[in-house]
């Protein structure tokens, strides 16, 4: 039997794959469908201190063939008053005992310590059942607002202004997650990581990688940028960052504190897709551009194919092979050549229609005599 399940951040989910806080994640209809999947939690839309209404519309762009898609929605949302009053909790969650995860992404450092303040009161005065808060450090999409995941400086103020809530301490009232942007040169991988371990006693986990920012889409027909907002510049996402998303797990698993997880997420679109990821080091993964196109019905399909995969590698839990990557050699390059060829060869090598000289015999044999046999009838030799 295959188990799914795992533990983040001394949480428990049932499987280890759930929702990226965006697409389907605006109010607790939406969010119920993701409970009732195979998800194993549900994270929240980002949330500001404020409902607002985002960018202006058209704000999205999908690719036809589904690579890559595109957004610059500028949080849109509910506020997050919203998104921790109990009601909606309750309209989401059901009867699910799944984790029910929040996520913040104000304007100003003052919004975040604001919106941290009110989450604490909802916890222990109004009985909200937020099992996670993950602060967004990496949405690009708000005009006029830099990404403060690219600036260190900015980063270490964050933290040393969340650290001092009576929310972390003496210890945490809640595992604190970290949503981060692709990181790209290994220097900037080693500046992040040493600020997130200087603060690992209250960081639970990261989330690696946000969408890609600054990319651009052209509608050549009206040769006019594909999105209006901020110029059509957008966050690209869908299977084209997978091998960025990759690269960054694998990259923060080797310099984060080892009590730090880290969830992966960008581009995840198939079950081998999450296999790729756990094997990198990611603790759980997170699912947004397929969740966007396809529905909450891609829980169950991922979790089924990686079920499969596990099977077929005789793999029994997560455990077995996370973060097990395994360096580059001959056998193994060969061994992936030979599946790649048999596969080949088996969708291509056409039927063998081949017969034995007998066979082929008694085929024309059959056939003279039907064409006798309606010769005749046709110049009335015989009555058929």
């Amino acid at each position: 039997m295959v188990d799914l399940s795992a533990t983040l951040a001394g949480l428990h989910l049932p499987t280890c794959v759930y929702n990226a806080s965006g697409p389907r994640t605006g109010s607790s209809a939406a969010m119920a469908k993701i409970a009732s999947s195979e998800a194993g939690g549900v994270l929240a839309k980002s949330a500001t201190i404020a409902s607002q209404t985002g960018n202006d519309q058209p704000r999205t762009w999908h690719e036809e063939s589904g690579y890559a898609s595109m957004n610059s929605e500028g949080l849109p949302n509910n506020g997050i008053d919203y998104y921790i009053d109990p009601k909606t909790i309750a309209d989401t969650m059901g009867g699910s005992t799944k984790p029910y995860m929040v996520s913040i992404s104000g304007h100003t450092l003052k919004d975040n310590l604001q919106m941290f303040q009110k989450i604490t009161d909802a916890v222990k005065n109004k009985g909200a059942k937020i099992a996670a808060v993950e602060l967004n450090l990496a949405c690009p999409n708000v005009v006029g607002k830099p990404i403060i995941g690219y600036d260190f400086v900015q980063i270490e103020e964050v933290m040393n202004e969340v650290s001092l809530l009576p929310c972390f301490s003496p210890k945490p009232l809640f595992p604190l997650g970290l949503k981060l942007p692709p990181y790209f040169d290994r220097p900037h991988f080693e500046a992040v990581a040493a600020i997130l371990n200087k603060y690992r006693h209250i960081v639970s986990y990261t989330a690696s990688i946000n969408t890609v920012g600054n990319a651009l889409a052209i509608d050549h027909v009206a040769e006019m940028p594909a999105i209006r907002a901020k110029g059509g510049f957008a966050g690209l996402s869908g299977p084209a960052v997978k091998y960025t998303a990759l690269a960054n797990v694998r990259q923060m698993r080797g310099l984060l504190d080892k009590s730090i997880d880290i969830v992966g997420v960008g581009g995840i679109n198939s079950g081998k897709d999450a296999f790729e990821m756990l094997l990198c080091g990611a603790t759980v993964v997170q699912v947004g551009t397929c969740h966007w196109t396809e529905g909450p019905g891609c829980f169950d399909r991922i979790c089924s194919e990686l079920k499969d995969i596990m099977k077929e590698k005789g793999y029994t839990k997560i455990g077995d092979f996370r973060g097990k990557l395994k360096e580059w050699s001959k056998e193994g390059a060969a061994k992936s050549r030979e599946l790649r060829i048999a596969k080949k060869k088996g969708k291509s090598d056409p039927v063998d229609v081949r017969m034995s000289d007998g066979n082929q015999q008694m085929l024309i044999a059959l056939l003279i005599a039907l064409v006798a046999i309606l010769l005749a009838d046709k110049f009335g030799i015989v009555s058929l």
